[in-house]
């Protein structure tokens, strides 16, 4: 199946592994809030137990140097593109509202960004996020 938007993650690529797992669901869940209709049906095994529904778009994880992650983040509001983002400070706070007062201090070019999700145009995320890497 063909969608006509790409779900892209971005992560900074100097974080330790549970750092780059934790920003990756949290990004999801952002992308996943702001999108009607991108949850599938639930899951049920031969057994007729359920399981949660799934995104039924497919995502791409990418990595980047944080500095190239101000670039992508410049581009998607020069498109007018809404990002999810995840600053390094979020790491030490424990609540949402504490993140949140967290981003209010940065003004947009000096967030500390360690990672962003979009989700819009298959070719416009390629734009965007032109220079990051696959994440292995």
């Amino acid at each position: 199946m063909n969608f006509e938007t790409k779900i892209a993650i971005v992560v900074a690529d100097d974080l330790a592994m549970w750092q780059r797992l934790n920003v990756v669901a949290f990004l999801t869940s952002g992308v996943m809030g702001d999108t009607e209709g991108i949850m599938g049906a639930a899951y049920e095994d031969a057994s007729a137990v359920n399981y949660s529904a799934l995104c039924i778009q497919p995502m791409v994880v990418l990595k980047a140097p944080r500095p190239k992650l101000q670039t992508f983040l410049a581009r998607a509001q020069r498109n007018a593109v809404k990002s999810a983002i995840y600053i390094e400070d979020m790491f030490a706070t424990g609540h949402d509202a504490a993140n949140r007062a967290t981003v209010k201090q940065y003004a947009t070019d000096e967030l500390p960004l360690v990672g962003m999700a979009i989700r819009t145009e298959r070719k416009l995320v390629d734009k965007i996020f032109k220079g990051a890497k696959l994440h292995e």
